[in-house]
């Protein structure tokens, strides 16, 4: 299944997130539901695509509910990074009828959310098919859904940049000018971090290039540069030896983003992929009237 180690190496995260989620909606409990069913009443209900879109987030939907109740049993019927359409069901919801409408806001959501991360991904990654260039992700994320908005990112065929502030080199501006310079911070940076840590120095222009180049940086990131000067930028840092990798980033859209893929990069980051991508359409619906659990003498 796609990404199951992700979703394991960050049990422990999701489970805390989803909690919390769930005393926010939850509180003292769901009123409506607590007064119209009865306590023992159990139904089937169905999560349903209602548009085309890639599906992402199931498995943590099924979180969602397991939290809730032990008891309730979540069938995918689709793998996440499957392609569905309007009337598709993607997963069957079993158990306590008070438990599955408890859970069933929070689990849309997430899907909703992720689906439409997953989606949006999958159209920069097409729109780059044959160039070389990889389309990858940012920390423009939603606060505490960084993990699910990445795991999203990589069902819809992009690849992640660094999770956070702790586990990635990325000089910028105002490291460089609080430092004194490309150079200066280049040189901090190499002397401190271990031997395999890559440093990576964001550019704003040629000569800012060149420094970084000078400075040894691994990977050099062209932030919000022209596509005519990104491409004198690829020109430079491709005779350069040894030749850096290089990220373009700043205002990406689709409708430009094949035009940046052809100017020779090795990564485009795409802060719309999580800040921007709209929601798709997702619905539960209970099949049929539940009934009452029978009781075991």
């Amino acid at each position: 299944m796609i990404q199951h180690s992700m979703i394991n190496a960050y049990r422990g995260h999701l489970r805390k997130f989803l909690a919390a989620a769930l005393e926010e909606d939850l509180a003292q409990g769901d009123i409506t539901t607590e007064l119209t069913i009865p306590e023992g009443h159990v139904s089937e209900a169905e999560i349903i695509a209602k548009e085309d879109f890639i599906v992402a987030g199931l498995p943590f939907a099924g979180e969602v509910f397991a939290l809730l109740d032990g008891g309730i049993g979540f069938d995918e019927a689709v793998p996440d990074g499957s392609r569905v359409g309007e009337g598709d069901v993607l997963a069957v919801v079993r158990g306590h009828t008070r438990g599955l409408l408890a859970g069933e806001r929070l689990a849309l959501n997430i899907l909703q959310r992720l689906s439409g991360i997953a989606t949006l991904t999958a159209r920069f990654v097409e729109l780059t098919d044959g160039t070389g260039a990889r389309i990858v992700d940012t920390r423009k994320t939603t606060p505490n859904m960084r993990y699910l908005e990445k795991y999203a990112v990589r069902t819809g065929g992009g690849c992640n940049h660094r999770f956070g502030l702790y586990d990635g080199i990325l000089i910028k501006d105002n490291h460089i000018k609080a430092a004194g310079g490309i150079g200066k911070a280049v040189e901090m940076a190499r002397c401190k971090a271990h031997h395999l840590m890559k440093i990576e120095v964001e550019v704003g222009s040629i000569a800012e290039l060149t420094e970084a180049l000078k400075a040894g940086a691994d990977i050099v990131m062209l932030d919000n540069m022209p596509v005519e000067l990104m491409r004198d930028a690829v020109r430079i840092a491709r005779g350069y030896s040894p030749a850096p990798l290089l990220e373009a980033s700043g205002g990406v859209n689709t409708d430009n983003v094949r035009e940046i893929a052809m100017t020779g990069v090795d990564f485009i980051s795409v802060g719309a992929l999580t800040h921007s991508a709209p929601s798709v359409d997702i619905s539960m619906k209970i099949a049929g009237p539940g009934h009452a659990e029978k009781s075991v003498n």
